[in-house]
């Protein structure tokens, strides 16, 4: 398929996950490619983000473990204290990234993609600028563009980061130290996994949350129980309901906290180390885009269900977008996903991503897992649409394997229609959370209905005996 009137077929500007499976897909299908990127090969999630924070999330989590000293007594073990080392915990981390990266780069120049070090923007229909970091400029010209530039951390005003006592996940995942008192400012998953590691680690940390409840983007049923279990067993204080309106790095940190209704200052506190983990922002500035059409929604770049870069109604021809940069779901495999997509239809297909059937996990110990809907969503659908919402919840308290391990707080709700049967979203908080939700994501996948579901035999005894339990629950109930 390669069309000699280019210099390429396909460049993709950003080498994160979304970029990356959409270089190597390409090649898969016959396109001459190349892949530009300003930084690190593997983008936020291989250098910054999932990959070091899991191997962090796995090391204090063995320490968790470890130390529960009551927990292991109920087995029988008694165990002796639990010593540590920061720096090889962080030495995990890092080698993990420096292996993954490397495994990435070698996929990509095995099978064929050119790849180009520098700053890469739209120089008008069908062409690439890159400069590098020697200032050198060249232009390429391709056939098409993907546009996989990932996101950033947010930092709200009035927070000053010096990227040693007040600074993002960025610099978070290289746990260069461990403050003894840490404030965390945002509640969602970043927020939890890094107040999972530093608890585990002995530290003393502090979440504030600007919204009117912790974890305000969590089901409220797994927000009840996942709060007992990963903030209120632990040595974490909350405050909700409060900006950091200024945070000034330090020794102390001191942070302003100011009331989210009346705006006036309530309290201040002086802590060692605040981490700002409140979202993430596209990184959608310096890629030209004007030149060829392109406006950005609240920095995000808008796209179609096939990727297509989109102004209003209009395709912008021969440039699609994936990843965080487009704000959809703001995950590494939905970015991968949307690469392949993407790929598929500049080659002539004519496929759509299904946002519903893309499942999340929240790494912490127990872990958080979501697909679909939430309940909030569902019962507006279900008005609409004019169907029966069906509820069924699932206890970790009645499974064998659960039980066995001594980790039987657990739930799994299942939101299904209950005229069709058709599974609509569920959301699970217990062990293995992460793994269990991707046999549901599946199911929506496939349209599947919990009648279908139901009759699938489940290994005895194993967690996914939760899943089937719900499934079961269900179909008693369709029409």
């Amino acid at each position: 398929m390669t069309d000699p009137n280019f210099d390429f077929d396909l460049i993709v500007i950003g080498a994160g996950y979304g970029g990356f499976d959409a270089a190597k897909h390409a090649r898969l299908k016959g396109l001459k490619v190349a892949i530009i990127e300003s930084g690190e090969m593997g983008g936020t999630c291989v250098n910054k983000g999932c990959v070091p924070s899991k191997a962090l999330l796995a090391a204090s989590g063995k320490v968790r473990e470890l130390a529960n000293y009551d927990h292991l007594a109920k087995f029988g073990i008694h165990a002796s204290p639990v010593r540590f080392e920061r720096s090889k915990i962080a030495d995990h981390a890092n080698n993990l990234v420096s292996n993954v990266r490397e495994n990435l780069t070698k996929t990509l120049k095995r099978s064929g993609v050119e790849i180009i070090s520098g700053f890469g923007r739209i120089e008008g229909n069908q062409k690439v600028g890159v400069r590098d970091n020697n200032g050198i400029d060249r232009i390429f010209t391709c056939k098409n563009t993907v546009l996989a530039t990932g996101s950033s951390p947010f930092v709200p005003p009035g927070i000053t980061l010096d990227n040693r006592t007040v600074f993002t996940s960025d610099e978070a995942v290289k746990l260069e130290w461990l403050p003894r008192w840490i404030a965390i400012i945002g509640s969602g998953y970043i927020g939890l996994e890094f107040a999972d590691v530093y608890t585990a680690l002995g530290c003393e940390v502090t979440m504030i949350e600007a919204m009117e409840n912790i974890m305000p983007t969590f089901d409220p049923d797994i927000t009840k129980i996942a709060k007992k279990n990963l903030i209120q067993s632990r040595d974490i204080d909350t405050k909700s309901n409060v900006l950091a309106t200024k945070i000034t790095p330090g020794c102390p940190v001191k942070i302003e906290l100011t009331d989210a209704k009346s705006r006036e200052v309530i309290e201040n506190l002086e802590v060692d180390g605040v981490l700002v983990a409140t979202g993430r922002i596209p990184n959608s500035k310096n890629l030209n885009l004007d030149s060829v059409g392109i406006e950005t929604v609240k920095g995000y770049i808008p796209i179609d269900d096939q990727m297509r870069v989109i102004n209003g109604e209009k395709i912008i021809p021969n440039v699609w977008a994936v990843g965080d940069v487009t704000g959809k779901l703001m995950l590494a495999h939905t970015a991968a996903a949307q690469g392949t997509i993407a790929v598929d239809n500049i080659c002539g297909e004519n496929i759509e991503i299904n946002y519903r059937s893309i499942p999340a996990a929240t790494f912490t110990h127990p872990e958080i897992s979501s697909v679909g809907l939430s309940e909030t969503d569902a019962k507006e659908i279900a008005i609409k649409e004019s169907f029966t919402l069906g509820v069924v919840k699932s206890y970790f308290k009645a499974n064998s394997k659960a039980l066995a391990e001594l980790e039987s707080d657990g739930i799994l709700k299942l939101l299904f229609n209950k005229d069709s049967g058709k599974v609509l979203g569920a959301h699970i908080f217990g062990m293995h959370a992460a793994d269990l939700i991707q046999e549901i994501a599946n199911a929506i996948s496939r349209n599947q209905d919990v009648i279908q579901l139901a009759t699938e035999v489940h290994t005895h005894p194993t967690l996914s005996e939760v899943v089937e339990v719900a499934y079961k629950q269900a179909a008693s109930q369709v029409k």
